[in-house]
């Protein structure tokens, strides 16, 4: 596994990663996407410090994962109610 040493830039400070090669462009992106959350922060609310920012980024992102994990829970949830109605379905049939 190729690891790289790369740096990002947050809130104005520089952090070096050594990332594998793999990860690279998705921690760019993240990068890039809190660079705009804090900038979005500044613009449009009252925010006094990066620190400020950083929090309701980080708050932000941490609703936007657990609606993800919730959605996901639903689905599999979901999925495996049809999949036990269709093995009973088939069940019926094959008797």
């Amino acid at each position: 596994m190729e690891v790289r040493r790369i740096t990002i830039n947050i809130a104005g400070r520089v952090y070096p990663l050594n990332v594998p090669a793999a990860e690279e462009e998705t921690l760019r992106k993240v990068g890039k996407q809190i660079e705009n959350m804090i900038k979005d922060f500044e613009q449009n609310f009252d925010v006094r410090d990066k620190q400020d920012a950083l929090a309701m980024c980080a708050l932000k992102l941490g609703t936007n994962a657990e609606v993800v994990s919730l959605n996901y829970e639903k689905n599999i949830n979901s999925t495996n109610e049809r999949l036990v109605k269709i093995n009973q379905s088939l069940n019926e049939i094959g008797k």
